[in-house]
């Protein structure tokens, strides 16, 4: 079984194998709320709390299979997370570590919800993360079965890395190199990007 996604113009596209093995999240941090405002539209990434709606899975189950020339990848900071987006229409795709040894992917919602509901696959948010950053009191928390598929999905990825599994990766080439040219967003920008997020609403 698999998920199909694609960025909101249609010409990146791609899907997730084994949707099953993915886990739910919503995440409230303040670099997730940066990187909406700064790509532009926050609106459609972020919902009223600030949150990302993002499935977490293996790297090795996401494979794109049109428009890869449309990839792009920034960074908020030197050190930062790889964040994937389509430069076609600014539609977040995911976040990586930088060391691809960490066979993580977070898939944003904003390309898991088209061409199939995001709902069919992922039915429902397993658990939140960084509430503090939140603009008010998400529903729920960190339940314990969202904790325990996120524990679940960590020994996965441990696990995979042990095992060399880390080298099939839609995201780096066969020497670990970022496949799209990593940019590092200019620092005024993202302090302005922040600041927006700080904001009630968008």
């Amino acid at each position: 079984m698999s998920h199909r996604f694609q960025c909101r113009c249609g010409q990146l596209q791609g899907q997730v194998d084994q949707p099953g093995r993915g886990v739910r999240v919503v995440c409230y941090c303040k670099d997730c709320q940066t990187y909406a405002h700064l790509l532009g539209h926050p609106e459609r990434v972020l919902d009223p709390l600030g949150g990302t709606d993002i499935v977490a899975t293996d790297s090795r189950y996401v494979r794109f299979t049109a428009g890869t020339q449309a990839l792009a990848c920034l960074s908020l900071s030197p050190r930062g997370l790889l964040r994937w987006y389509a430069k076609c229409c600014d539609t977040p795709i995911a976040a990586t570590p930088r060391n691809w040894k960490l066979p993580y992917a977070g898939m944003v919602h904003t390309c898991l919800s088209q061409p199939d509901s995001l709902a069919q696959a992922f039915p429902q948010v397993q658990i939140r993360v960084n509430t503090q950053s939140a603009k008010d009191k998400p529903p729920g928390g960190a339940g314990v079965r969202g904790m325990a598929r996120l524990t679940a999905l960590m020994l996965r990825l441990i696990a995979s890395r042990l095992r060399g599994g880390y080298r099939v990766s839609p995201f780096f080439d066969a020497q670990g190199v970022p496949v799209a040219k990593v940019v590092v967003a200019p620092r005024a920008s993202v302090e302005q990007a922040r600041l927006a997020g700080r904001r009630k609403g968008f």
